[in-house]
């Protein structure tokens, strides 16, 4: 769905959420990344492969926000965090230090929370993240961000999430991150 003739975006309302199957669309929702995240293509290839991996990790769920006939406009996707993982080897020894590490542990971790840029500051980034951990067996969710005062941060300390780590070093990424967490169900 495009904007109207008057140029306004759909109403936040008109927005559904709800279960994708993240394989079948995985494109579509990484050129939703890409444009949101700022990648190149050749990230977005490397991704995909990532993406689809995690997808056969036990308990992965995705979900997302679509307009008109299916536009997908924004998704989420996460799993229940397993301490072999890549992203918990190397968050592991940052959250040690702190004293957080047990986080890894019984944790719902959020992979990607994406949203089409002239979709952002309407509520569908909260929606996906707060439906998708509703549905979380664990007690708590965990997940990492760019190291600095960003609405997506702003979002996260909104729902509950406490900085757990800070200034964590992912190999390859330009900038410092921060590893969050939060008890479940997130604040509304």
């Amino acid at each position: 769905m495009t904007a109207s003739a008057g140029g306004a975006l759909p109403d936040a309302r008109d927005i559904a959420i709800g279960p994708l199957d993240l394989a079948a669309r995985v494109d579509e929702a990484l050129a939703v990344q890409a444009a949101a995240f700022g990648l190149s293509a050749e990230e977005v290839g490397v991704r995909r492969h990532i993406v689809l991996r995690h997808l056969a990790s036990p308990g992965a769920r995705a979900l997302g926000a679509t307009v008109g006939r299916g536009r997908l406009v924004g998704f989420v996707y996460g799993m229940p965090n397993d301490r072999a993982q890549w992203w918990s080897t190397v968050v592991e020894p940052y959250l040690r230090r702190t004293g957080n590490d047990a986080w890894l542990d019984d944790s719902f971790a959020i992979t990607e929370l994406h949203v089409l840029p002239e979709f952002q500051h309407r509520g569908i980034g909260r929606r996906l993240i707060t439906t998708l951990t509703d549905g979380a067996t664990e007690p708590r969710s965990i997940l990492s961000a760019i190291d600095t005062e960003s609405p997506a941060r702003a979002l996260y300390h909104k729902l509950g999430y406490q900085d757990l780590a800070r200034r964590v070093l992912f190999p390859s990424a330009p900038c410092p991150y921060a590893v969050m967490g939060a008890p479940l169900p997130l604040r509304r």
